[in-house]
């Protein structure tokens, strides 16, 4: 169902009272995790709206130091549920990293992210970049432009270092996708190299999201992949310019989820309904309105939650984003939360993850399309989320035409790539192998690299 930017969603159903909270909860008081980035707004929106305890739930919502520890944290049983890279709850159910049986019954965002290079190396790239009459870059920029310079300090004998959040992240997989379109290998994860730099003409590592400006401005990296605020913090502080939205690599990608172990789900089904139902709720209401994203900018920027100057977060979260110091440029569809059904738990989604951690040899031999439909399955939960819309739907917050209750969980094939290369969830093979740079068939990361 296409919405326009920011349309108007069921806005009197929204803003109604809620009929009755979710009934027989098996635990009310929850502590839910999240990292300071603009998208856990979902979490924060459900708070401070009300969301939660309209269902019942008393949430406190606790900020982790990092990727890994809000997964241990959450697969461990010391806080309930969080906010999860999308590809966490795959990477810990099939035990790459950290094993355990993580679920996702509502997907939190789409898009969010974006790359961004010191600004010595976008000095460099810009010969290499089409300009248009005014002199401005002509957007998306592909890392051709940067394929020169990473050649010439490999040449010097330097390396070239960049960051992204964690080997499982969306960010990693749009940035090597964005590095492999413009023909530089970002390197295979292998046995004994979980740094994935087996045979990479780039050194890609793991930077926490807070860190990365700081990172950056001390020369450690030379460029990241990071949610907001971080890339438009880059341009506040005059140190780094970002180069490409991921909406430009992949337009709606799966970017957060809502992770819970499965047996926390099966103990506690009504209180998973009952979160659900509040964090569609929140999604719904973020996109209802410019003046809601507002809204959201200010919860946002408190310490409690993201604690960046508003006027940063301000620049993605309503419609705009900032490459250059000057140069915003319309980014309507920079975060969605709920348009384009960004909260539905597509399993095509996840095949997509699961495409590239094989892509990149986190998956280290080949698997058939069945077992990548059945992982899918495993993990993302459109049942529960069906019976959350359903329960919305019936207390008067929501109505049909808001939800995708026709999906199969696929959703249909698309080349908004950057490259142009067609995905189609049911066909993960044949997909993997249409990708000029990777690992195809039943290839090991030292087959590729050989031929």
């Amino acid at each position: 169902m296409k919405r326009c930017a920011f349309l108007m969603l069921t806005t009197a159903l929204l803003s109604a009272p809620a009929f009755a909270a979710t009934a027989d909860l098996e635990k009310d008081e929850l502590t839910l995790g999240f990292i300071k980035l603009t998208d856990m707004a979902p979490l924060a929106i459900a708070a401070e709206k009300g969301f939660f305890e309209d269902e019942g739930l008393y949430v406190t919502l606790e900020a982790q130091s990092n990727w890994k520890v809000l997964l241990d944290r959450t697969i461990s049983g010391e806080i309930d549920g969080a906010m999860m890279l999308a590809g966490q709850p795959l990477a810990a159910t099939i035990g790459y990293g950290t094993a355990g049986e993580v679920i996702t019954p509502v997907a939190l965002d789409l898009n969010g992210n974006a790359i961004t290079v010191a600004n010595e190396v976008w000095a460099e790239m810009k010969p290499h970049v089409t300009m248009d009459a005014a002199g401005k870059p002509v957007h998306p920029i592909s890392a051709a432009a940067l394929k020169p310079v990473v050649e010439a300090r490999t040449a010097a004998g330097e390396a070239f270092n960049l960051g992204m959040v964690f080997p499982v992240s969306t960010h990693n997989y749009e940035l090597r996708y964005w590095l492999a379109a413009g023909g530089i290998h970002p390197g295979f994860y292998d046995a004994g190299d979980v740094n994935g730099q087996t045979g990479g003409e780039v050194l890609i590592s793991v930077t926490p999201p807070p860190q990365m400006p700081a990172t950056l401005e001390a020369g450690t990296i030379l460029g990241y992949a990071v949610g907001e605020p971080w890339n438009q913090a880059a341009v506040k502080k005059g140190i780094g310019v970002p180069v490409i939205a991921d909406a430009d690599i992949f337009a709606k990608n799966p970017e957060k989820v809502f992770g819970l172990t499965r047996a926390f789900a099966e103990e506690n089904p009504n209180t998973t309904l009952a979160l659900t139902k509040a964090l569609i709720r929140a999604g719904m209401w973020l996109d209802a309105s410019r003046e809601n994203r507002l809204e959201a900018v200010e919860i946002l920027s408190r310490p409690d939650y993201v604690g960046a100057d508003a006027a940063v977060i301000a620049n993605s979260m309503t419609g705009t984003f900032e490459y250059e110091p000057g140069d915003v440029r319309p980014a309507p569809d920079f975060n969605l939360f709920f348009r384009e059904n960004a909260t539905f738990p597509y399993y095509s989604d996840a095949v997509w993850t699961l495409t590239q951690m094989r892509r990149w040899g986190q998956i280290a031999e080949a698997k058939p399309d069945s077992w990548y439909d059945a992982t899918a399955k495993q993990v993302y939960r459109p049942d529960l989320y069906k019976a959350a819309a359903e329960a919305l739907i019936a207390d008067g917050l929501a109505t049909g035409a808001d939800f995708d209750f026709d999906a199969d969980g696929y959703r249909d094939p698309t080349d908004a790539f950057i490259d142009g290369i067609a995905f189609d969830g049911t066909k993960p093979n044949a997909y993997i192998d249409s990708l000029p740079i990777g690992l195809k068939g039943d290839q090991t990361p030292s087959d590729a690299i050989t031929n």
